[in-house]
C-alpha cells in the first residue's frame, strides 16, 4: 500500500508539473502575440489614416504659424539642427525639396521678383493686400546697410507687418541700399533732403514744452529729436495709408510676439481691446557670449529679461550678478517701445512712446511679447559710437552727448584706449563668457534663450529672399512705384497735409496747449530700475 501510495503520489505530481508547464507555455505564447497583433492593427490604422496624430490635435485648424502659411504642406516634419552652414531648419531627405519650396512660399516675394517670375517665390506674397487686418506700420530713422535693413525688414514682414516708412541718410541713403528697399512692396523711403528738413523746421514740436529738455544738444539727444520729428511726420502718412497700428522701432530691434496664438505680431494686436490705444513692449537685451559675432540676427539667441516680466525677488537677488559692474541692469534702455493706435490726436511722446493731443492714452504692458534689443552685439560699435558723435571722451562732456550712462563710459573707452584694451574692456562689460554664472540667470529666469527670430531670419535668408530682392531690384532699377499705393510714392511730396490743413492743426495744438499748466515730459530712453531708485520710490 505504501508502495502504491508513493507511486500514485509521484504520477499525480508528474502530471500535475505538465499541465503547468502547458499551461505557462500558452501564456507566454499568448502575451507574446498580443503587443504583435496590437502593433499590426495600430500600424494598419496608420497607414490607412485612421489614426489621429496628438501633437497636431493640439493646434486649432484655422491656426498659422505664420501669416502665409496657409499653403504649408500639414505633414512636412522640421527641426531645429546645427548643420551645414549653420542653418536652423533641417528637415529629413525625403521631404527636403517641398520644405525649401514650402519655406519660400512662406516667406514671400517681392512685386518685382514676381514680375520676374522668379519659380522659388511661387504662390508667396507677404500680405499686404487692403482686406488684411489690423493693418501694422513700423517706422524708424535708419543709417544702417542692406546686410542689416532686410532681414529686419522681412522679418518683421513674417510676423505680420505690411508697410514700413524709413527715413533713411548714410549708408541707408545710397542709391545701391535704396533701389533695392524701394522695390519691395509696402516700403516707402524718405530722405534726408533740404526739403525734409525745412518741413521739420516748421513743425509743430518746436513750439512745445515736452520735448524742449532735448533741443540743441549733439549727438543722442539730437537724434532723439529727430526721431520724434519723423515720428509725427510718418503719422500723417500711416493715417492716410489707412494703417491701424503703427511702431516706432530701430533697425537693430526686433518685435517678439510672445503670448499670441500664432508667433504673429497682426494676431498679437486683433486680440487687444477696442478701447486700449496704446501697447507696451518691455525689451530684453541681448547677451552675447563671443566677441567675434558678425550677425547678431543669426548669431545671438541669449537675451536679459526686462524687469517688468521678472519677480521683484529674482530681480533684486540676482542683480549684481547680471549687470556685472556696469552702471545699469541694461547696458542701454529699458523701458521698452510702444505701439499706437493711428487715430486722431496721435502725436509721438519721445521715441519710446507715443501719447494724444486730446486724451490722456488707455495703455497696456504686455505680459510675454517683448522687443529684443541687439545693442553692442559686436566688437565695431564701439568704434561707430565713437565715429558719430564730435564730443570730447570727459565725463562732463559726455553728457551733453549721451543719455545713458554706459553710453558714456563707452565712447571715453572708445576715444582714449588702444585696440587691445578696448577689446578686453568689451570682453569683461558685454560679452557674457562665465558658463556657470550663465547657466544660473538661465536657470532663475534673468536670461532666456529665443530661437525664434533666429530661425526665422535664416531661414529667409537660405531660401534666398534676400539675394532676389537685390537683384531683381537691379533687373528694375529704371521701375516706377507710383502706382503702388499713397505709401509708396518717392521722395517727400507726400510726407505731409496740405498747408492749410497743417496750419489748422497748428492752431488746434496752440489752443490745447494754452489750456495745460504743465506738459508731461517726453519720455526718453531710461535704464531698468535700480536699489536706489526703487527705495525712494517705497518711501516717497
Amino acid at each position: 500500500m505504501a508502495g502504491y501510495r508513493s507511486g500514485s503520489s509521484s504520477a499525480a505530481s508528474g502530471g500535475g508539473g505538465s499541465a503547468a508547464a502547458a499551461f505557462a507555455t500558452r501564456m507566454l505564447l499568448l502575451l507574446t502575440l498580443l503587443p504583435l497583433a496590437l502593433a499590426a492593427f495600430a500600424f494598419a490604422l496608420q497607414w490607412r489614416g485612421g489614426m489621429r496624430d496628438p501633437a497636431g490635435a493640439a493646434w486649432p485648424a484655422d491656426t498659422q504659424r505664420f501669416p502665409g502659411m496657409e499653403n504649408s504642406p500639414r505633414g512636412s516634419s522640421s527641426s531645429f539642427s546645427h548643420g551645414a552652414g549653420g542653418s536652423y531648419f533641417a528637415v529629413s531627405s525625403s521631404s527636403s525639396s517641398s520644405a525649401a519650396a514650402d519655406c519660400a512660399e512662406i516667406l514671400g516675394r517681392s512685386a518685382s521678383a514676381s514680375a520676374q517670375g522668379i519659380s522659388l517665390y511661387r504662390g508667396w506674397s507677404f500680405d499686404s493686400e487692403s482686406s488684411i487686418t489690423p493693418k501694422i506700420c513700423i517706422t524708424g530713422s535708419t543709417a544702417a546697410g542692406l546686410h542689416q535693413i532686410l532681414p529686419w525688414l522681412y522679418y518683421h514682414k513674417v510676423i505680420g507687418v505690411s508697410h514700413f516708412i524709413l527715413f533713411v541718410e548714410g549708408e541707408a541713403a545710397k542709391p545701391a541700399v535704396t533701389s533695392v528697399l524701394e522695390s519691395i512692396r509696402g516700403v516707402k523711403i524718405i530722405y534726408r533732403t533740404k526739403e525734409l528738413k525745412e518741413k521739420q523746421d516748421k513743425s509743430r514740436i518746436w513750439n512745445e514744452t515736452w520735448l524742449g529738455s532735448f533741443f540743441y544738444k549733439p549727438c543722442n539727444y539730437e537724434l532723439f529729436v529727430k526721431q520724434s520729428l519723423n515720428m509725427e511726420m510718418a503719422i500723417v502718412m500711416a493715417r492716410d495709408a489707412g494703417m491701424d497700428w503703427i511702431i516706432h522701432l530701430d533697425t537693430d530691434e526686433l518685435i517678439h510676439p510672445a503670448g499670441a496664438r500664432e508667433y504673429s505680431l497682426r494676431r498679437l494686436l486683433l486680440d487687444v481691446p477696442d478701447n486700449v490705444d496704446m501697447v507696451i513692449f518691455p525689451n530684453y537685451e541681448s547677451s552675447i557670449e563671443r566677441d567675434d559675432i558678425k550677425d547678431p540676427f543669426t548669431e545671438v539667441s541669449m537675451f536679459k529679461k526686462n524687469y517688468d516680466h521678472l519677480p521683484k525677488d529674482t530681480y533684486f537677488g540676482l542683480y549684481k550678478e547680471a549687470t556685472r559692474g556696469n552702471p545699469n541692469y541694461f547696458l542701454t534702455y529699458g523701458n521698452g517701445k510702444s505701439a499706437a493706435r493711428v487715430q486722431e490726436h496721435l502725436r509721438p511722446n519721445g521715441a519710446h512712446r507715443w501719447h494724444n493731443y486730446m486724451k490722456t492714452p488707455n495703455e497696456i504692458k504686455l505680459e510675454e511679447a517683448a522687443i529684443l534689443h541687439y545693442t553692442y552685439t559686436k566688437f565695431s560699435d564701439l568704434t561707430s559710437r565713437r565715429d558719430r558723435c564730435g564730443c570730447k571722451p570727459t565725463k562732463e562732456d559726455v553728457k551733453r552727448c549721451f543719455i545713458l550712462e554706459f553710453d558714456r563710459l563707452a565712447f571715453i573707452i572708445a576715444s582714449t584706449a588702444t585696440e587691445e584694451e578696448m577689446r578686453n574692456w568689451y570682453r569683461e562689460h558685454v560679452v557674457w563668457n562665465d558658463k556657470d554664472t550663465n547657466l544660473k540667470l538661465l536657470r532663475k529666469g534673468v536670461l532666456t534663450r529665443i530661437y525664434a527670430p533666429m530661425a526665422i531670419i535664416r531661414g529667409l535668408k537660405e531660401s534666398g529672399v534676400f539675394t532676389s530682392a537685390v537683384t531683381s531690384a537691379k533687373a528694375h532699377s529704371n521701375m516706377s512705384l507710383e502706382n503702388k499705393g499713397p505709401i509708396q510714392t518717392n521722395g517727400t511730396a507726400n510726407l505731409s497735409i496740405s498747408e492749410s490743413g497743417h496750419d489748422k492743426l497748428q492752431a488746434t495744438v496752440r489752443k490745447i496747449l494754452e489750456m495745460v499748466d504743465v506738459q508731461e515730459e517726453a519720455m526718453p530712453p531710461m535704464s531698468p530700475p535700480g536699489f536706489v531708485e526703487l527705495t525712494e520710490s517705497a518711501l516717497s
